[in-house]
């Protein structure tokens, strides 16, 4: 099976290189294109891709994958779906656009897969969610499983349920990494090296996260598992709830949501 990028920006060339490392896909397999050559040639000379100099060339692979921004997709689609044949899968990874749109604009699309992966992809530890179009087989779905696992966790939701997942995984890994800068900012004025403070930080929200994800227990049980009676860590709990932590959060998803919104 052929797999066909069209854009290759950052989101791109994260699930090429995470294909190509999990040793599952062949790099021969895998055609890119891109308006810019010099990001084709790039992802050529990183990774063996075959790299494709018109959209002529890349669609001619079994599944072509949508990496580029939506504003472009009014005056790129329609190019596209002349050059669709019979049998070929499209992945769109664009923002706000819907599985409604997409059958729209691309008739003869067998069957059309909507995915949105987050920018830990770089690292291989994207949350990433996918919904199917009603044409889309159990193959077509494992193959979209396969493709993106190589890049992190893979979990199926319905459409209706897109604009929140972009909020809370989409969105929140800039507000994770604003929470660990502030984490080791506040460090640095306590005294301690950036760097290092940045590097124990991390770690601690890395840490967390896993047990939240591995243990049985609710957040919020967690919390008091670290909070002793009349101790340090109490102080610091009643301090971010007094300043409306949780509120804050609340609203810089709903923030997410809004925008989105108007998007589609």
């Amino acid at each position: 099976m052929k797999y066909g990028f069209i854009g290759l920006g950052n989101m791109a060339t994260a699930i090429i290189k995470g294909m190509i490392q999990s040793n599952q896909f062949h790099a021969n397999d895998i055609l890119g294109y891109n308006r810019s050559s010099t990001k084709t040639e790039k992802l050529v000379a990183d990774y063996q891709i075959t790299g494709c100099t018109t959209l002529e060339e890349v669609m001619k692979a079994d599944v072509i994958i949508l990496a580029v921004q939506p504003q472009s997709f009014p005056s790129l689609l329609p190019k596209i779906n002349k050059l669709l044949s019979d049998g070929q899968v499209v992945i769109s990874i664009a923002a706000g656009k819907s599985i409604d749109y997409l059958e729209t604009v691309l008739p003869k699309a067998t069957s059309i897969i909507r995915v949105m992966p987050n920018i830990n992809a770089i690292v291989g530890a994207s949350t990433t969610c996918f919904t199917a179009s009603s044409s889309a087989t159990e193959a077509d779905k494992k193959m979209v499983i396969a493709l993106f696992e190589t890049i992190g966790s893979m979990i199926e939701l319905p459409e209706k349920q897109f604009t929140v997942f972009s909020a809370i995984a989409g969105a929140s890994p800039a507000f994770s990494y604003l929470y660990i800068d502030s984490l080791a900012r506040a460090g640095v004025r306590a005294g301690m090296d950036k760097k290092q403070a940045l590097e124990i930080a991390s770690s601690a929200v890395f840490g967390s996260a896993k047990m939240v994800i591995e243990s049985d227990e609710h957040p919020w049980e967690l919390v008091d598992q670290v909070c002793s009676p009349g101790g340090t860590t109490i102080e610091g709990v009643t301090s971010l709830q007094n300043d409306h932590f949780a509120s804050t959060i609340y609203d810089a998803v709903n923030a997410v949501i809004e925008k989105d919104h108007k998007l589609s």
